[in-house]
């Protein structure tokens, strides 16, 4: 079992830094809005699912043009990317504008049941759209990078088996990768970035120094929602096929993520959605044997949400998350 286990571990890093890059992009969208609002803005996962159809749209239609053969993968790629982040951007602003700031003095159970309302709604205005075009809501990508590489493993480690990746693995982590570096170093590093962390602390103390809150707001909602379209775009490039269902499914977990590494730390929501990756591929790989066959690896978000309960039980703020102490 032991050496099974180990055997299969070069394929669950990679499998597991896809899928982790993938959870952290997202989780910093919902780790972003509540730093700020205290918003579980659970419309987030949508708006990832509807970049994904987005940019899938923006490739069928190069395809059917003939440019995506013309053009460099990478070329179009970053074209899809920036055409999605964009459209999912102007998507957050104006659900922010609309659904939420209205609700901004609101009991927060009614700003969550809007959020999750806004959740629904987008999901299906996407499947109608789908069905409406294509009479099936389920979408394949076209491929940009398909090619297989072979790792094969070395004499000195035989007991690891050898790894297959798609090229489109590489470009998944390089691109996310690159997305969350750019993201610390904005918020970090730049006038908004300080603006948004001001906000985040105390909104009324901000607004005193002259930071524009309601801006400061806005634009954590387009750089949140632009990172969760371009994740979108990434998501259907590696995995081929989308439906407007991902958006639940991955946001379930990509809010997991956020949590498990502390709600409202950006690095934090960075390193919980590669933690999750890479557990959940584990279990994948491993479920069925450690069961001895009573489960098989669809329960493997069992052992995801199992890690999630004993990090909360005795970490209750997350894993890099800083213990808040409520005043009286």
């Amino acid at each position: 079992m032991l050496a099974d286990m180990l055997g299969t571990l070069p394929q669950v890093l990679i499998d597991g830094l896809t899928l982790g890059v993938i959870y952290a992009v997202v989780a910093i969208g919902y780790t972003m809005v509540y730093g700020i609002l205290e918003l579980i803005n659970f419309a987030h996962g949508e708006i990832f699912m509807t970049g994904a159809f987005i940019g899938t749209s923006l490739l069928l239609l190069l395809t059917g043009m003939g440019w995506i053969h013309a053009l460099p993968a990478i070329v179009i790629l970053l074209i899809v990317m920036i055409a999605a982040s964009v459209c999912t951007g102007l998507m957050g602003i104006g659900i922010e504008r609309v659904a939420y700031r209205p609700l901004r003095k609101a009991p927060k159970l009614i700003t969550l049941i809007t959020a999750i309302g806004i959740s629904f709604l987008l999901q299906d205005i996407v499947r109608f759209i789908a069905e409406l075009k294509k009479g099936n809501y389920i979408i394949n990508t076209p491929g940009l990078f398909n090619s297989q590489i072979q790792l094969k493993a070395s004499s000195l480690l035989p007991e690891f088996h050898d790894a297959a990746l798609k090229s489109s693995f590489l470009i998944v982590l390089i691109v996310s990768i690159v997305m969350l570096i750019v993201l610390d170093i904005f918020v970090n590093r730049t006038k908004w970035g300080m603006a948004m962390r001001a906000v985040a602390q105390d909104r009324e103390t901000a607004s005193l120094m002259s930071v524009n809150v309601n801006k400061v707001i806005s634009i954590t909602f387009f750089v949140g929602s632009a990172l969760g379209g371009a994740t979108g775009v990434l998501f259907a490039i590696q995995y081929g096929s989308i439906d407007p269902f991902i958006g639940y499914t991955l946001g379930m977990k990509a809010f997991t993520a956020a949590v498990l590494g502390g709600i409202g730390n950006i690095r934090g929501a960075m390193a919980g959605g590669l933690i999750l990756g890479i557990v959940e591929m584990f279990a994948a790989a491993n479920l069925s044997g450690l069961t001895g066959g009573i489960f098989g690896s669809e329960y493997k978000d069992v052992f995801a949400f199992i890690l999630l309960i004993v990090v909360l039980i005795f970490k209750p703020e997350g894993l890099f998350g800083k213990a808040a102490i409520e005043k009286v």
